[in-house]
């Protein structure tokens, strides 16, 4: 006996191919959404790692910044306390350099000068005096400018021709004169002479 199978065969295989392809794309998207969100995780993840460690970074650099700064601090403290301790130590190394300046002049004048004034601004010392002539005065300032280590750059201000009187009958003529030098710290004079000083044998 023949069967004959008159239902739509045809278009049941077309509806099943259908569905079949439907759910297979259905599928995809699910995958490919699936995918795209762990893409989306990790990269979200990474960028909240790289966001944390430059929060760190920031925060270490802040107290960095902060110690840095503290630092410096103590750095100007240390140079102000440096400058401090070595004006104290100049005060008390130049105590005695008004007895060497003193001293010095009396060892560096030459016979027919003498003084009438002295003053001292600072380091430079002016002095004012008589000498017999213009001769004694260029002595004077060979002296002070080559034989002691406690006087440098002398500098002739001025000399004027004068007179004095001795007595009624008797009247001089001399050259008053005003010069200036540098008076040296005691630190520099040591320096000084001990440049000067021979060095020992061997």
């Amino acid at each position: 006996m023949i069967l004959i199978n008159l239902l739509p065969h045809r278009e049941a295989a077309r509806k099943r191919r259908r569905e079949t392809f439907q759910a297979l794309m259905l599928l995809s998207a699910i995958i490919g959404l699936a995918i795209a969100g762990a893409i989306y995780l990790w990269f979200q993840a990474a960028i909240d790692n790289q966001q944390s460690r430059n929060n760190f970074i920031k925060s270490e650099t802040a107290i960095l910044d902060k110690q840095i700064a503290e630092i410096a601090n103590i750095e100007e403290e240390i140079t102000a306390l440096r400058a401090r301790q070595k004006a104290v130590e100049d005060l008390q190394a130049d105590r005695n350099l008004p007895v060497h300046m003193l001293n010095e002049l009396v060892l560096q004048l030459p016979d027919g000068v003498y003084l009438t004034s002295l003053a001292q601004t600072g380091q430079v010392v002016t002095l004012k005096g008589m000498a017999q002539s213009n001769e004694r005065i260029s002595e004077m300032l060979r002296n002070l400018s080559d034989n002691t280590p406690w006087f440098t750059k002398p500098q002739l201000a001025e000399i004027v021709a004068a007179n004095i009187s001795l007595s009624a009958r008797d009247q001089r003529r001399v050259a008053s004169f005003t010069l200036s030098f540098h008076l040296a710290r005691s630190a520099e004079a040591k320096k000084a002479m001990e440049a000067a000083s021979p060095a020992p044998r061997k």
